[in-house]
């Protein structure tokens, strides 16, 4: 496998010679008289074709692209010359060498940089050497790596415009200037380019060494963080020896249908620029994909590493297989003179180009014709063959990311010179001297000068080194296109900026993508389950990695807002979670109030019950001397329907917003106010057996009948429950609260009752008073007297109890609001039952049949 490495030098000799391009060969010379070097790495690739290939040297196959590199070398060095303002009275030159992807040709190589003679002894300088500005190094890393093993004993600076060196405990501090964006912007970008399509289930694949390594070190951790994870993690070989290159084969044709036949629809590939080679191998190696046509797509991202390159083999190959890929690129911009430069290069023309014999008849698939003897055997090179019509995996008439990563590289060196020359800070004994040695300086001292270095190139992009020696700058993602053709366009689709948050820094147009056949024109998926819709939550599939999961509803009182949650989770005590539970709803705020139907329905009868009762009170006291009214104790029917008045607008206070005050009146003037009620009509029932008990004769129950005994039973029985009510209002009063619970879609405001304890104490105790009074009114119900009322009380008490028995149950049943609509109908329900059944027989008599309401009609329908 070939590699180029450039080296250029400066030496402020006036009227140098052009620097020409030739290739540095083994058993080679190379002399560039004069001129100092600055020195660069450049890369070549080996086909992996066992056809001999069209060039006349079968030993040396090039890349065809990677001419490109050299010209903006070459490029950059002549603009450089020509400037009369950046270094004047000083002339760039450079070598070229191959270091066949050799380690050992690599360190052979450095030394001869640092070396004037072609046979050296380590540690020793023999001869008469020029200073070595710096070093461009190549394509790989381990190239770079391998240079800087030696040239950073020599302090010689390295600027690196591929892939960058693997840094690891065990290599030393070896310095580089990287002419790329650093790599851990591009492992943001491919993570913000994931999470942008939701892609979660990916391939992976790495060159099996020790950048890729590294790649997977790096990504594996970051992207399982944002629920990333992978299908597969390929790794693949690369050999330079042509009797390994079956076992490659072999595997990467298995590496090739497992990536076809995994779920995942996105491949992400890490590698280095010959990777582009290899990859365009693997549908041919297909054991299972024959008709390629019928191979599933994917979609390939590709890292800034890669270039869409061809051996001559492949000229002809088609490259579905990465149509519609993304591809993560270095700014790269048109130089003004760099299209005119390219058009002015022609085998016949340019003599002092050594490389370009070779790329024509490798790009062009022709030969030279060397003498009329020879006999040719193909197409004879003419060199009106147009470099603008080669397909893009051999030559783009526009500068490619990594040609313009060595035209600024060549600028850098050019700027730091300058300033190293225009600097206050020079060797000693260098003051009064016209004109400037470059011997007085070394290289080492260029460090200074590259470290934060910043400047504007030809093709007015500012160029910015950082303090760390890695330029600032983004990445541009473009989608690679192919038509019928063949014809190769790179379109900008987005890009990626430094200095912003992660969550920020990709900027995209969908629109302008360009997706592969095979997914229709629209947005391919890429993950191992569907996503879970708001709602539900994602659980593991046992066995499986993260991203393989089933959907499971939310249980009951649970949201998910979001697509894919870990987890369900409660809304807020104001809140509710909504019918297919993805989000919220605000609860709204509720209590029994006057501005609803169930509130005014019970407000109205109340007012009514309060007015009859009122109209009842009316008629006994107009009618207070008659018969009727008298014979049933005036006093206790007073008592009893001021009471039942008093019932029915107490209700007034569980209808409204509920206030303190009011929560403290609520359940205490409930209780109170129906045990003077119920202890009325207990009276009343006494009085009515007494009454008859001392009709008797000889009796002595004449001395309990009488006004006395029934205010006592009133009395004491009132107070047993005032003393229940003041307990309670000591102990655990009512207040106001918000209940959040009992109803999912409401915050019902109400007054909680405090002592739930409490609180039925006090209706029990009317329990006991209504089922005493009832069991002395059912057995006095038949008692031989004209007046006597104790059978309306039994049937009222008979209401009263039903009433409240069946409150129990139905104010445990309800919630909310309608917990206190129970409670009121049931205050005004047994109202109206006593004061119905005991009373409204007796209004008839009084108002409508007033002829009866006398002590001797009475008597007579008695004795009929």
């Amino acid at each position: 496998m070939g590699a180029l490495q450039c080296t250029m030098r400066k030496e402020t000799t006036e009227g140098a010679p052009d620097t020409a391009i030739q290739p540095y060969h083994q058993t080679g010379d190379l002399t560039v008289g004069g001129i100092t070097t600055l020195a660069s790495f450049l890369q070549s690739a080996l086909s992996f074709n066992e056809v001999p290939p069209p060039p006349l040297r079968e030993d040396f196959i090039l890349v065809p692209k990677n001419y490109q590199h050299i010209l903006a070398l070459v490029l950059a060095v002549k603009e450089i010359n020509g400037n009369p303002h950046l270094l004047p009275n000083v002339t760039l030159g450079f070598q070229i060498y191959d270091n066949h992807f050799s380690a050992q040709k690599t360190y052979h190589a450095t030394m001869l940089l640092l070396y004037t003679m072609k046979s050296f002894v380590p540690s020793y300088i023999c001869g008469i050497q020029n200073h070595l500005t710096a070093v461009i190094g190549g394509l790989d890393s381990e190239t770079s790596t391998n240079m800087a093993n030696i040239l950073d004993i020599y302090k010689v600076p390295q600027l690196i415009y591929g892939s960058a060196p693997v840094m690891n405990d065990k290599t030393p501090g070896l310095s580089f200037f990287q002419m790329t964006p650093s790599e851990k912007l591009q492992y943001e970008g491919i993570l913000s380019l994931l999470l942008h399509f939701r892609w979660t289930w990916i391939v992976a694949g790495v060159m099996d060494n020790a950048s890729g390594e590294r790649f997977l070190d790096m990504i594996i951790p970051l992207f399982s963080q944002h629920g990333i994870c992978f299908a597969s993690i390929e790794r693949v070989l690369y050999t330079h020896s042509i009797y390994e290159i079956s076992a490659i084969f072999k595997k990467a044709a298995k590496i090739h249908d497992k990536i076809m036949d995994s779920k995942a629809d996105v491949m992400l590939f890490y590698g280095e620029t010959y990777s582009m080679i290899l990859l365009r191998w693997l549908p041919y190696l297909s054991n299972k994909h024959k008709i390629m046509n019928m191979a599933k797509a994917k979609v390939w991202i590709l890292t800034t590493q890669i270039e869409f390159i061809a051996t001559v083999h492949q000229r002809d190959w088609d490259p579905y297989i990465i149509h519609g890929a993304l591809s993560f690129t270095i700014h790269a911009n048109y130089p003004p003179g760099f299209k005119s430069f390219v058009e002015s290069r022609n085998p016949f023309s340019t003599d002092k180009d050594g490389f370009i014999r070779d790329f024509w008849q490798q790009a062009f698939c022709c030969v030279f014709h060397v003498s009329d003897a020879d006999e040719v055997d193909g197409n004879i090179c003419t060199g009106r063959e147009k470099m603008e019509n080669l397909p893009g995996s051999f030559f783009e008439m526009t500068m490619t990311g990594h040609s313009y990563s060595i035209y600024n590289s060549v600028y850098a060196v050019a700027h730091a010179l300058h300033a190293m020359f225009s600097s206050k800070w020079r060797p000693r004994g260098n003051a009064g001297r016209e004109g400037l040695k470059l011997q007085q300086h070394a290289s080492w001292q260029l460090h200074r000068f590259l470290k934060g270095l910043s400047f504007n190139n030809s093709a007015s992009d500012q160029v910015s080194l950082d303090h760390n020696g890695e330029l600032v700058v983004g990445l541009h993602v473009m989608n690679w296109v192919f038509s019928s053709n063949q014809s190769f366009v790179r379109v900008k689709v987005g890009k990626v900026d430094p200095g912003v948050p992660t969550d920020q820094m990709l900027t995209i147009n969908d629109s302008t993508i360009n997706w592969h056949s095979w997914f229709n024109q629209s947005q391919p998926l890429s993950a191992c389950s569907e996503s879970c819709r708001p709602g539900s939550s994602k659980k593991g599939k046992e066995g499986e990695p993260f991203c393989c999961y089933d959907c499971i509803q939310c249980p009951d009182g649970k949201i998910s807002e979001k697509e894919d949650s870990k987890e369900c989770y409660p809304c807020r005590d104001n809140s509710y979670p909504s019918k297919n539970q993805d989000f919220c709803i605000p609860k709204t705020l509720t209590f029994l109030s006057y501005e609803e139907p169930l509130g005014i329905s019970l407000a109205f009868f109340a007012l009514c019950s309060s007015l009859v009762s009122v109209m009842v009170l009316g008629t006994f006291v107009k009618n207070h001397h008659t018969p009727i009214v008298i014979a049933n104790n005036r006093d206790l029917t007073y008592l009893l329907l001021l009471s039942l008045l008093l019932c029915f607008l107490s209700a007034f206070l569980f209808i409204g917003h509920p206030e303190k005050v009011v929560c403290l009146l609520q359940q205490t003037a409930f209780g109170v106010v129906f045990a003077v009620a119920v202890s009325s009509v207990l009276a009343k029932t006494l009085t009515v057996v007494l009454a008859f008990l001392a009709t008797k004769p000889g009796s002595r129950m004449r001395m309990f009948v009488g006004k006395r005994l029934s205010n006592s039973i009133v009395m004491s029985c009132s107070l047993i429950q005032i003393g229940i009510c003041m307990t309670w209002l000591a102990t655990s009063p009512p207040f106001p609260d918000a209940d959040m619970d009992s109803i999912v879609e409401e915050i019902v405001l109400q007054c909680n009752q405090g002592s739930v304890t409490m609180f039925y104490s006090v209706l029990s105790y009317l329990g006991v008073l209504a089922l005493i009074s009832f069991i002395v009114a059912f057995m006095a119900r038949k008692l031989p007297d004209t007046f006597n009322e104790a059978k309306f009380i039994t049937f009222s008490m008979l209401v009263f109890c039903s009433v409240w028995l069946s409150f129990v149950p139905t104010y445990l049943s309800t919630k909310g609001k309608y917990m206190v609509a129970v409670e009121v109908f049931s205050i005004l329900a047994s109202g109206a039952g006593l004061l119905g059944c005991i009373f409204l027989p007796k209004c008839y008599i009084m108002v409508l049949r007033p002829d009866l309401n006398n002590r001797d009609k009475l008597m007579k329908r008695k004795k009929c």
